[in-house]
């Protein structure tokens, strides 16, 4: 009887055996067929990160008022730099020297920061003056004294004008999120530019 009772526990724990190791096999398959949509989702975003390092994919998210306006945020930073380079230099005023001063350093600043977008978003920026920009650089270079002076101060306060015009547009109207609080977080800047070149200005009358 003891025999028996041994016979039929040893095959007893047998099948419990062979019941563990269909149930580890079933798992170890469903584990197996759980793998494949991972590999599928990193396909996935290796496509995703293939197009977000093409320049025309990211230029396609952009509208016209974001391109518009990063265009023109660029060539007026970098005329404003220009000038400021010039004033600091040929100003025969003190304020209208530190003005110069105070638009390098700070439009030197939102320059930086507008490429660092660009470089983040796939978009290739402007690197030269326009047209008409060189003509005021040219006509301005070619100033003297308290000349110089007036025209500078004169071309600050306009531009600083339509530059506050532009950024107040893009802040609102803008569709790209990060281009849009730049233009908002510039805004203060230019106002203050702007009060400070009509002081120059009126130093200078």
């Amino acid at each position: 009887m003891k025999n028996s009772i041994l016979t039929i526990l040893a095959v007893a724990a047998m099948v419990a055996c062979k019941k563990n190791e269909t149930t580890n096999v079933d798992q170890s398959t469903d584990s197996t067929t759980m793998s494949a949509p991972e590999d599928t989702s990193m396909n996935m975003g290796d496509s995703a990160t293939t197009a977000m390092s093409d320049p025309n994919a990211a230029n396609s998210t952009l509208s016209a008022q974001d391109k518009k306006f990063a265009d023109a945020a660029a060539t007026g930073g970098m005329m404003e730099v220009m000038l400021g380079q010039l004033a600091s230099t040929n100003a025969t005023n003190a304020t209208v020297k530190s003005l110069g001063a105070m638009m390098v350093k700070d439009h030197g600043k939102a320059n930086d920061e507008l490429k660092k977008w660009a470089s983040a978003s796939g978009y290739t920026l402007p690197t030269s003056l326009k047209a008409d920009q060189q003509k005021k650089y040219d006509e301005l270079k070619s100033k003297k004294g308290a000349e110089f002076d007036r025209m500078y101060a004169d071309l600050m306060v306009t531009d600083h004008q339509k530059d506050i015009a532009e950024f107040k547009k893009q802040a609102s109207e803008g569709s790209e999120a990060s281009l849009k609080s730049f233009a908002s977080a510039t805004l203060p800047t230019l106002e203050h530019h702007l009060m400070e070149s009509e002081k120059a200005k009126n130093a200078v009358k």
